[in-house]
């Protein structure tokens, strides 16, 4: 396994339970409040992200509001990002994007649900930055030797969204069918 994959520390999930128990024991939060929480956390999954790709594949006027807004675009889904600004970065032929958060690990969980553990660890985050065409090469991605790679750091306060491009061979297939072609990993660069 590369060591973009690995990802051994369970520190965090210990820190996690001793926080969530505090918040309990001091009455911040209920068990029941918590069971919610994650239950909605884990109802998320990437189709969110897919139906929101799939629409601007389908309506240009949505792309161009999705890439000019995207909290705002996905509102208009259905999809409540907070107060989060969501930034939506096109592919194109001569532009791979590829998103990291090089001090934690933000995702933009409403849109794809849990992050994978590979984005969360510490290999990842940092070789992404330093290597980003080694990196999309483990996973598979060979852009053009001329197709330039950015890559885009989330932050507390703002999420990317990959838009990748349609696949050719796609025309004929409904939004929905489309929808179900796009992938997590595309969504985040690395697909």
């Amino acid at each position: 396994m590369s060591a973009v994959h690995e990802h051994d520390d369970r520190s965090f999930e210990l820190l996690e339970r001793a926080f969530r128990e505090l918040l309990i024991e001091k009455g911040v939060l209920s068990q029941a409040e918590v069971d919610e929480r994650v239950e909605l956390m884990y109802s998320r999954t990437p189709a969110l992200g897919a139906r929101v790709v799939a629409r601007a594949w389908f309506d240009s006027e949505f792309k161009a509001r999705l890439l000019a807004d995207g909290s705002a675009a996905v509102r208009e889904l259905g999809i409540d990002v907070g107060t989060l600004k969501l930034v939506v970065i096109e592919n194109t032929p001569e532009v791979h994007n590829l998103v990291v958060c090089t001090l934690c690990s933000c995702y933009p969980r409403m849109l794809l649900g849990m992050p994978p553990d590979w984005y969360k660890s510490i290999a990842y985050r940092a070789r992404a930055v330093r290597e980003p065409r080694a990196v999309l090469a483990e996973f598979g991605v060979e852009p053009e030797p001329g197709t330039t790679i950015r890559v885009h750091d989330s932050t507390a306060d703002m999420r990317y969204l990959v838009l990748p491009r349609r696949p050719a061979g796609t025309e004929n297939l409904s939004e929905a069918d489309c929808a179900a072609l796009v992938t997590r990993d595309a969504m985040i660069g690395a697909g």
